[in-house]
């Protein structure tokens, strides 16, 4: 009963302040993964990679991912109320309160300060990401400098990124399944 409750909590705290969608969820799980030890931050790019390739919201994926992973079904379903509670508050709130205060300066003002702030934790994000998946930091201590950067992850990388410019026309689904595809291989190939 108490990893259901501190599933709850950590969920519902993940979801009150991530302001500006999925990715900026990713600094509070690598901050849960410290504390809890229910996973680690390469299950962190794991879940990222599962949560952009399946429907629905990131953050929601990764919360039911992880609350799964923990505690199974009812874990992932505690996980995922957890996470979505704010907002459902947070909007019938706004919903009741907005039409009083559609037009003050210091609502107005209080959204354009929201925005950087968002931009930040999606910047913070998205550098996180790339840390993860295309520099290999362990390497940084450790001196061996040639292995710093994944040749693999660069090569995909930079192959998605001409695909993606040279083909705008196809879905991005089918960049998603080329990359699981070729995940799948170099997983194999190791």
């Amino acid at each position: 009963m108490i990893i259901y409750l501190r599933l709850f909590a950590n969920f519902f705290t993940t979801g009150l302040f991530s302001i500006g969608g999925g990715l900026a969820t990713l600094p509070f799980l690598y901050d849960m993964a410290d504390r809890t030890g229910w996973f680690t931050a390469g299950d962190v790019a794991n879940m990222l990679a599962v949560s952009e390739s399946t429907p629905g919201a990131i953050g929601v994926n990764m919360a039911t991912y992880v609350g799964y992973k923990v505690a199974g079904i009812p874990g992932g379903v505690i996980a995922t109320i957890g996470i979505i509670t704010p907002s459902v508050i947070i909007i019938l709130i706004i919903a009741r309160i907005l039409k009083m205060f559609a037009e003050s300066v210091y609502v107005k003002y209080t959204f354009h300060g929201i925005k950087p702030a968002s931009l930040a934790l999606i910047s913070a994000a998205g550098i996180s990401v790339v840390e993860i998946t295309l520099i290999n930091t362990k390497m940084l201590s450790s001196g061996v400098f040639s292995q710093i950067f994944d040749l693999k992850s660069w090569i995909l990388a930079i192959a998605l990124f001409i695909g993606m410019h040279k083909f705008k026309r196809l879905h991005p689904v089918v960049f998603i399944g080329i990359s699981a595809l070729v995940g799948i291989v170099f997983s194999f190939a190791k």
